[in-house]
């Protein structure tokens, strides 16, 4: 049974840093494509940020360039995002996802989600 499981959400003041994980199980992790996608109170799904199993470089939404960074430890199973610069912009529930293809919200398991609040 494929599993993600995220954790690592809270709450921080902007300006701070949290970091998600998403372990995987259930499947050969190090094989598949992995995107972060959050949801913001009252509004649709955003894609974040994804990262490959065929290619070095991953990509980001340009609101958290140089803010975020997607990361895996294929021995772990685990999939990360770093975010630092946090903004209240950034609250949100964020789902890790699990690629069928490779293309944008070609998604076929995802996590429960982690809240993640930015406010002072």
């Amino acid at each position: 049974e494929v599993q993600l499981v995220e954790s690592g959400g809270g709450l921080v003041q902007p300006g701070g840093s949290l970091r998600l994980s998403c372990v995987a199980s259930g499947f050969s992790f190090s094989s598949y494509d992995m995107s972060w996608v959050r949801q913001a109170p009252g509004k649709g799904l955003e894609w974040v940020s994804s990262i490959y199993s065929y290619i070095s470089s991953p990509s980001y939404t340009d609101s958290v360039k140089g803010r975020f960074t997607i990361s895996r430890d294929n021995a772990k199973n685990t999939l990360y995002l770093q975010m630092n610069s946090l903004k209240p912009e950034d609250t949100a529930v964020y789902y890790c996802a699990r690629h069928y293809a490779p293309t944008l919200w070609a998604y076929d398991y995802w996590g429960q989600g982690t809240q993640v609040t930015v406010s002072s």
